[in-house]
């Protein structure tokens, strides 16, 4: 018996018992559904989180100094001292972080203040849409000049141009000379919110002296880890106190969160993989009680010619396309269970090709595996003994 001829027949056994056939699918369509589901949405939240650690910069070093007191701050000059002749930097920059009010005219807005320098927008991978961002000059002369971001921009201006406009920031009127591009929400918060102004400038609206926070970029992962080492090394030497400091390097936690999220994702599908095994138990014992319904037609089919491999290849290809139609019907469900609750958390669902691919196999593996035991006993059937059954 060719193929055909046994694909046929075994569909036309699954659409002689339809409702039977479909609860048996909807096992595996449900476990299928779920493996895709937990996949995508795992996919969907790593990318999310993976692309808000990276708006902070790639190959990025944050340093705090930590502690109170002259003694738990350095100078410009230390810092340059700190970052002299290590190979492998791209930029660096202090940052002196604070909230503010900006206004303009009789508008407001409550914003971040950040005291930076004029490699900053190296450091952070940050562009100018319009105006220019701060000089050297700026920073050496205390010049009092801003960057706006987007949402700032937007509150006090509208859709107008601020550059060469003067804002007041906490009291004190400084001259626009740029607007930052839209970067949105990030874990550290918007960044439209944000004014940028002279580290120099900072220290005195602020009241604050002395450097506590800054920013190492360097040019690859390699580079990363050296930078690293050689600042920490240089920043003991300063304090002689390894807790006066710490390195939060971007690079290892970005490879932390991804392999947490995988191991997080595997989990989840492992336990999504046991409804598509209740699944496959399902298709056993329909497929069982299939053999012992058509006991009386496998005898006679025996009795005619065919052999032991024709009816084992039956049943094991009825299971098979019930397990497969089970599959396509998952994957669909899971596209849909995806959608559903990353719209509700609040992420973008990343369909996971190889998952889906993946699945299917584990749909088919499913068929056979759970279809082998009914196949096997109906090939082994006695005609004689078979047709005795009524």
């Amino acid at each position: 018996m060719d193929f055909l001829t046994t694909l046929k027949m075994g569909l036309g056994a699954v659409l002689a018992n339809r409702l039977r056939s479909a609860l048996t699918i909807l096992g595996v369509t449900i476990g299928v559904a779920a493996v895709i589901g937990v996949v995508a949405v795992g996919e969907g939240t790593q990318k999310q989180v993976t692309g808000e650690i990276e708006s902070l910069g790639t190959y990025l070093l944050t340093v705090s100094i930590r502690g109170r007191g002259a003694d738990r701050v350095i100078t410009q000059n230390e810092l340059d001292d700190i970052v002299e002749d290590i190979p492998g930097i791209v930029a660096v920059s202090p940052v002196l972080t604070s909230s503010g009010i900006v206004k303009h005219g009789t508008s407001r807005f409550d914003c971040s203040i950040l005291g930076v320098n004029s490699h900053y927008s190296a450091v952070r991978d940050i562009h100018v849409q319009s105006g220019r961002f701060l000089s050297a000059i700026d920073v050496n002369t205390r010049q009092k000049v801003a960057l706006l971001g987007r949402n700032v921009v937007l509150e006090l201006f509208g859709l107008s141009n601020p550059v060469g406009e003067a804002v007041k920031l906490n009291g004190q009127t400084f001259l626009v000379i740029g607007v930052l591009e839209a970067r949105g929400g990030s874990i550290a918060g918007s960044e439209d919110d944000q004014v940028l102004i002279p580290v120099t400038t900072a220290e005195r609206l602020l009241g604050r002296r002395g450097i506590t926070t800054f920013y190492v970029k360097g040019q690859d992962k390699d580079s990363v880890d050296l930078i690293s080492a050689s600042v920490q090394h240089r920043l003991y030497r300063r304090f002689r106190d390894d807790s006066a400091y710490r390195i939060f390097d971007q690079t290892q936690m970005l490879e932390i969160v991804q392999s947490v999220s995988r191991t997080l994702t595997l989990m989840l599908g492992g336990i999504a993989f046991i409804s598509l095994l209740v699944g496959g138990i399902g298709i056993m014992n329909i497929m069982l009680v299939s053999v012992v319904e058509r006991t009386r037609e496998i005898g006679l089919r025996k009795a005619v010619g065919a052999t032991n491999r024709d009816i084992l290849r039956q049943f094991l290809l009825e299971s098979v396309v019930l397990s497969m139609i089970g599959g396509l019907l998952g994957i669909a469900g899971g596209t849909v269970l995806a959608r559903g609750i990353a719209g509700f958390i609040g992420i973008t669902a990343v369909f996971p090709w190889k998952g889906a691919a993946v699945a299917i196999g584990l749909a088919v593996a499913v068929g056979v595996g759970f279809g082998i035991f009914p196949a096997n006993r109906a090939a082994n059937l006695e005609p004689i003994e078979a047709l005795r059954i009524e």
